[in-house]
């Protein structure tokens, strides 16, 4: 059963105007997709850059370091809402836990 990511197309906007951010985009839709995380501990372990930044928000670093995405995750139903993706100076005019 695939991780349900929504939306690809959010991710597909941003490439296209970020284009050296497709490749780390795209890969990490393929993991998560195929992810099977009960909870926080199984994603930290697969993406040792993770934080969390309120109780439902992740923030996934891409890339190195250089995007950063904010996702909410309801792991039992296993869907994941992408809220935001922007460079660094993007990400710190945002709250990650309410975006």
């Amino acid at each position: 059963m695939y991780m349900r990511i929504i939306a690809r197309s959010t991710l597909r906007d941003y490439w296209e105007k970020h284009p050296d951010s497709a490749t780390p985009l795209k890969t990490w839709f393929s993991e998560v997709r195929k992810a099977e995380w009960k909870n926080f501990n199984p994603l930290k372990k697969q993406f040792g850059n993770t934080s969390v930044v309120g109780d439902d928000r992740v923030v996934f670093n891409i890339k190195g370091h250089s995007y950063r995405l904010i996702a909410a995750i309801d792991y039992e139903k296993r869907i994941l809402w992408i809220r935001f993706i922007g460079m660094h100076n993007d990400y710190d005019k945002v709250d990650a836990k309410s975006i």
